[in-house]
């Protein structure tokens, strides 16, 4: 309990004070006039103004209140390397020890950096303010650091934490611990297909000899594209060739430092995004008919598409009289288009083109040899593939998957998924083919074919193909055996998907991936990882998955509908996750493609230094401490707060007032009977 003076004066203050002067006046008037009775008649006064000050006994009630002492223990994945972990644990069951025996102290646990969403590194101090969000700063002792000291969100001054008290650090780890890094120094986001982009990067080796030389392999998705001999501490370059549209991950990876805390850094990853410039298609399309504009048209309508067109009208035979300079078409110029820059195009697109001795032979030839090599042809056939001028009658037949009979079936028919349409990823899931009849438009004829080759997707009459699909060594080909698509297009009884259709089969033809009829991917959702395989096979083999930490894990992969089977699994780790099932490999990367928690790995008490100097604290190594950790040491004053073995905590004098008592001394009877004993005792020297 607490006694105390208060006033709540009853007149304003300019008043009082003013009151005060007039009294203090007139008292020092009758001391120099010795008049008698002056020290009393002064005394009445002085009281008489004292109740205009209205003066009260006040009472408290007080309940102290704990010092809280914050312990942060840190949980990172840091934290698992060597010994770190038994040396954190056995540091903690002896500090909760000590920590007990200290009176009046309220001890808060916090464990931080255990997320797989810490994205940012280890953020003990966050964890520290969340930890004291509900204590006031008065009440705070210290804060005492469990960890390896790698932090990632220390202060940069000792008034940002929020309070004044000392900040200690108890290191786990060895001095002088060894690990290699690869650190980035170039990264490009994104790079033009077909061209390449430079990577810069660093081998940092910590505890070593500097200047090593080192041996670095450079992966593009799972795919060795480099490999080189560096010196460590020394930035080097290295040229990534884009492959293709989307996520290219890039991994460059360097060989193990003896003796090394963890290999797990020797590996730095980023992805570039491969974007398209421009797909250039060349269509060439022979005597116009209803059905040409769909591929014109379908063409323009993406922008990604540079399109060149040429439609034969004018045979170089025709001869029917015509002056030369009165004919406005354009020369097709199959020199320059199949000889000079054949290989400039991505796709090429014959369209019911019937051989009129506009191209020569040998550009045939060279139309061969650009599919080989990696090119891709789709041949959209009608009754051109049958007549005298077939283009199968040219050295395209040792690439083209069919060969025709001479005939044609003509009858109204709905072309269906075969079962390995089903599965390709080319017509798998097309629109209105979970019916049957498929709900689309019918066809009205059909090229007679025998000899097929690679893969019927599409089906008509007597199982005779309409789509073939098939690989030519480096290149593809394509093969449609109708040319009624144009009815899908037009809406003729409903119409059909030609869109989705068309779009997918330029698409495979080109090498994207997402169409590859055996493709393994690996992605992120949520909180876990799916692996996708896609197949045109009826079972596929486990995956093995590898975590960024080494760890191996292998995963049965269930049916999921035609030609997929998948898994999913939780995205327990931050990093490179890799998956092969022996033949196709995946990667996926959860968080920061390099996260901060593994680029440096070593223990280190140099980060938490400067803020435990600032607050007077201190920090100590567990390995070089033979007694166990510092004493804990309660300090009342002075701003010493670390020795060489102990720690020492601020200790508060924190109350809160649970009552309050008021006792108005000239209130009442009680004042009534002090201003008149003041008044008689002036009275009664006066009368003497």
């Amino acid at each position: 309990m607490n006694l105390g003076l208060g006033f709540d004066p009853l007149i304003p203050l300019p008043w009082l004070a003013a009151a005060v002067a007039v009294a203090l006046v007139l008292t020092a008037l009758l001391l120099l006039g010795r008049s008698r009775g002056a020290l009393l008649r002064g005394l009445a006064l002085l009281l008489a103004v004292l109740a205009l000050a209205n003066p009260s006994l006040t009472r408290e009630e007080r309940e102290p209140l704990s010092t809280v002492v914050a312990v942060v223990v840190d949980k990172s994945a840091s934290q698992d390397f060597g010994d770190r972990t038994a040396m954190t644990e056995a540091a903690r069951a002896e500090l909760k020890e000590r920590l007990a025996r200290l009176p009046g102290a309220e001890v808060r646990w916090i464990e931080a950096g255990s997320g797989a969403g810490d994205v940012d590194g280890t953020r003990l101090f966050t964890a520290l303010n969340a930890g004291l969000a509900d204590v006031p700063p008065e009440r705070v002792a210290g804060a005492i650091f469990l960890t390896d000291g790698r932090v990632h969100d220390i202060p940069a001054t000792a008034a940002a934490l929020g309070f004044k008290a000392p900040v200690h650090a108890i290191i786990s780890g060895h001095a002088g611990e060894r690990d290699r890094r690869v650190a980035l120094t170039s990264t490009p986001r994104f790079g033009i297909v077909g061209q390449s982009q430079t990577v810069g990067y660093k081998v940092v080796d910590e505890g070593a000899p500097a200047q090593a030389q080192v041996p670095v392999t450079v992966r593009r998705d799972g795919e060795v594209v480099a490999q080189a001999t560096v010196t460590a501490g020394q930035p080097a370059e290295v040229q990534i060739p884009i492959t293709h549209a989307g996520s290219n991950i890039v991994e460059i990876e360097a060989a193990g430092l003896e003796g090394e805390l963890t290999p797990v850094n020797n590996r730095a990853a980023l992805s570039i995004d491969g974007v398209r410039d421009k797909l250039r298609v060349l269509l060439v399309s022979g005597e116009p008919h209803v059905g040409e504009r769909t591929w014109r048209n379908l063409l323009k309508s993406d922008a990604n598409v540079d399109l060149v067109h040429f439609t034969i009208l004018r045979p170089p035979e025709k001869q029917d009289g015509t002056p030369i300079n009165e004919l406005s078409l354009i020369a097709f110029p199959t020199r320059e288009l199949f000889q000079q820059k054949i290989k400039d195009f991505d796709l090429i697109i014959f369209d019911r083109y019937a051989q009129q001795g506009v191209l020569p032979m040998i550009y045939f030839d060279n139309i061969v040899r650009y599919v080989r090599e990696g090119g891709a042809v789709l041949v959209a056939a009608g009754t051109d593939y049958i007549s005298d001028g077939s283009i199968y009658q040219t050295p395209l037949e040792s690439i083209l998957p069919a060969e025709p009979t001479g005939h044609m079936t003509e009858e109204p028919y709905r072309a269906h998924l075969t079962d390995a349409g089903r599965r390709h990823p080319v017509t798998r899931d097309l629109p209105g083919s979970d019916q049957n009849p498929p709900r689309w438009s019918p066809f009205f004829r059909v090229v007679d074919t025998v000899n097929a080759k690679g893969t019927s997707v599409l089906d008509g009459p007597g199982n005779r193909p309409v789509l073939l699909l098939n690989q030519v060594e480096q290149g593809r080909v394509a093969l449609l055996l109708s040319d009624h698509f144009w009815l899908w297009a037009r809406g003729y009884e409903g119409g059909g998907p030609y869109i989705d259709l068309l779009r997918r089969l330029s698409h495979w033809l080109m090498k994207e991936p997402e169409l590859e009829e055996e493709r393994l991917t690996l992605v992120a959702r949520g909180p876990d990882l799916v692996i996708e395989r896609q197949t045109m096979g009826d079972s596929v083999a486990p995956v093995t998955v590898t975590t960024p930490t080494g760890q191996i894990r292998t995963m049965t992969l269930q049916p999921d509908g035609p030609g997929i089977f998948r898994a999913s699994f939780p995205a327990d780790g931050l990093g490179l996750w890799r998956a092969t099932d022996g033949k196709l490999s995946a990667l996926v990367n959860v968080g920061p493609l390099n996260p901060k928690e593994f680029a440096e790995v070593t223990s280190t008490a140099e980060t938490l230094s400067p803020i435990a100097a600032a607050t007077h604290g201190g920090v100590w190594r567990m390995a070089d401490m033979t007694g166990g950790v510092p004493r804990v040491v309660a300090v009342r004053s002075g701003d010493r707060y670390a020795g060489e073995d102990w720690m020492g905590l601020a200790m508060r004098d924190v109350s809160v007032v649970r009552g309050l008592g008021l006792f108005p001394l000239f209130a009442g009877l009680s004042g009534l009977l002090i201003l008149m004993a003041g008044i008689a005792a002036a009275w009664a020297r006066e009368g003497r």
